[in-house]
């Protein structure tokens, strides 16, 4: 006969907000796997480390957004199935994106993410081909 239990597992703490997996019918969210690809993100440092070779050319007053909150927001939505630039302009209210990210405030607009993209240089794509090949190697 196989373990049953009711207990909830808990996932992750941001701020106050703290997520738990359960079968209680509480607050429910489609993309719940966000937050395994969080743990997988941090676990092999791809986002992180793409953000370290991507240069950040903003005006540092006016940052509200980390380069890797803004890469983990686009490659989290991507994993998830949402591929379009536009639709984080509601999946920045999106709890379970904001948590994966580790933002407990909305998470970037489409155009703040469409500005990220468009900066991108060739001098970035060989960096981030170089990223890629370590974690491939890794």
């Amino acid at each position: 006969m196989p373990k049953r239990t009711d207990a909830p597992m808990l996932i992750g703490k941001v701020g106050r907000r703290l997520v738990q997996a359960g079968f209680d019918g509480g607050d429910i969210v489609s993309d719940g796997g966000v937050m395994l690809l969080r743990q997988a993100d941090e676990r092999i440092g791809l986002t992180r480390s793409a953000a370290r070779v991507f240069a950040d050319g903003r005006r540092a007053a006016s940052v509200r957004h980390s380069i890797h909150s803004l890469l983990a927001q686009r490659v989290y939505g991507l994993c998830c199935g949402w591929e379009d630039v536009s639709d984080h302009n509601t999946l920045r209210r999106d709890l379970a994106l904001q948590t994966a990210v580790g933002r407990a405030e909305e998470l970037a607009s489409a155009p703040t993410l469409s500005r990220l993209e468009t900066s991108a240089t060739s001098e970035h794509a060989a960096a981030l081909h170089g990223v890629l090949l370590d974690q491939f190697i890794a």
